[in-house]
């Protein structure tokens, strides 16, 4: 079921992934094509605590100041990482703490595509990102238990996750399909693999 007002899913032709990956990012405001450091392999011994923070909708903080260069925002996103032990800002040389509220990116776009004869979808996050919803980057729905209200989740790199924006739900609503698993579900296909979003009101 979708909403009446929900907006539109762009449709984009067939056609090579890559290219449109990167014109999405250059759509999202990414000068070029995002090139991310290596910080998996980075395990620094210094590890400190600046204050730093992601609230719910996604803005950066530092001791209750909000960043105002999104340029800044865009490349500490780049080497953020989540450990066992939380989410932090990996260097060479350092590691810093960084509290996260919900999840440390915004899904705020949701296109389809034609790859390979699979429908696949894809999600734009706040930074610039942008992933094919696939086994590598599967898709998780979460209700919460006193008001019901689902948040729709989707994995961007090793555990870092960007919450789907009430709009870009709807968007992945408007493509989803009813669970033949599950009854009272609905389900979306991308990349040939099936995604329970739970049940749509």
């Amino acid at each position: 079921m979708t909403n009446a007002n929900a907006p539109n899913v762009s449709d984009f032709p067939s056609g090579s992934l890559a290219d449109l990956i990167a014109t999405l990012q250059v759509e999202a405001g990414l000068e070029k094509p995002r090139s991310l450091p290596p910080v998996h392999l980075w395990n620094p011994a210094n590890c400190g605590d600046i204050g730093l923070e992601i609230r719910r909708d996604g803005s950066w903080w530092q001791d209750g100041v909000r960043f105002s260069r999104e340029k800044l925002v865009r490349l500490f996103s780049t080497i953020l990482r989540r450990d066992p032990g939380g989410h932090f800002l990996v260097t060479p040389h350092e590691k810093v703490v960084v509290k996260v509220e919900d999840a440390p990116f915004v899904g705020v776009r949701v296109d389809r595509h034609e790859s390979d004869g699979h429908e696949v979808i894809l999600v734009t996050t706040n930074v610039g990102d942008v992933v094919a919803v696939d086994e590598a980057h599967p898709l998780r729905v979460v209700s919460d238990r006193q008001t019901g209200e689902p948040s729709t989740y989707v994995r961007i790199r090793g555990g870092l996750e960007a919450r789907l924006t009430r709009p870009a739900w709807y968007e992945l609503v408007s493509l989803a399909q009813p669970d033949p698993g599950e009854a009272g579900t609905m389900s979306v296909t991308s990349s040939g693999a099936s995604f329970s979003i739970g049940q749509v009101a």
